[in-house]
């Protein structure tokens, strides 16, 4: 069977942006049901807190303090210094990447936050560990925060390429697992649930025979979120106990909790 005919659908190209989600991206996906502005400036007052706690304060540019030192050694008059020091602070500028910044992820009541230089499956797991212990409610917007591990384009033999080589880490023999596919599509009509869903547990199959479907408690859960053409993938440990990892739930009590944890329409 050909890898169109498993995955469904025909591929279309589009033009994109620079601001927009695009392949080769890593991040992570934030929904809501409102007020996409607030959601964003929640996401990166979390994202921010964490990461400091995880990986140390972010770390700007040395080039410019480096420079500064030089000119005072340097013999110049002060305009030719100026000159030279705006020079240097908008090249360091340039050259320094932010740990996190915002895309248009090309969806309603979606927002994606683009990593660098982070892990955002470990990043995001740590903040939903933090607040399923401590049952602290952090946000008021954010409905779940979905790390993206890796992007490809969202057509049959893009996905398969793409996917049979980003599941070994978790999935080739001699590894194993129980897992479930998750699988959303938004602003697409190209990709079916279920034929997608089919043909990723036959990746997994064949990475090793001993990796099985588990739909109530899997150790893992493989998260499928399909943008426009761009398909978001993930593969995430907790995802029950975590309620989806739904922000707004996992910071419940038990006897609290809601029976719809995603917050969202199944498409």
């Amino acid at each position: 069977m050909s890898s169109e005919k498993r995955f469904g659908g025909h591929a279309h190209k589009k033009h994109r942006g620079a601001r927009e989600l695009q392949v080769g991206a890593q991040g992570v996906l934030v929904t809501c049901n409102m007020n996409e502005r607030k959601c964003t400036s929640e996401a990166f007052s979390l994202l921010n807190e964490y990461a400091d706690a995880l990986y140390g304060p972010e770390q700007v540019s040395s080039m410019m303090s480096d420079n500064l030192s030089e000119d005072e050694e340097d013999d110049e008059d002060a305009e030719a210094a100026l000159k030279k020091e705006v020079s240097q602070i908008q090249s360091s500028m340039k050259t320094h990447q932010q740990r996190f910044s915002a895309v248009d992820s090309g969806a309603h009541n979606v927002v994606f936050i683009r990593t660098h230089g982070v892990d955002p499956e470990q990043l995001v797991h740590h903040i939903l560990s933090d607040l399923y212990q401590t049952k602290k409610k952090k946000s008021r917007v954010i409905l779940r925060m979905l790390p993206v591990s890796g992007t490809c384009k969202a057509f049959p033999e893009d996905m398969e390429k793409f996917l049979s080589v980003f599941l070994e880490r978790w999935f080739r023999a001699p590894l194993r697992a129980t897992y479930q596919i998750c699988f959303k599509a938004r602003n697409s009509s190209h990709s079916k649930r279920e034929e997608v869903i089919k043909a990723v547990a036959g990746l997994v199959g064949k990475l090793n025979p001993l990796n099985k479907v588990d739909l109530t408690n899997p150790e893992l859960s493989i998260i499928i979120e399909i943008i426009k053409t761009v398909c978001c993938v993930s593969v995430l440990k907790d995802y029950t106990l975590f309620r989806k990892y739904n922000l707004q739930e996992v910071a419940k009590e038990p006897d609290n909790q809601n029976t719809d944890i995603s917050g969202e329409s199944d498409s």
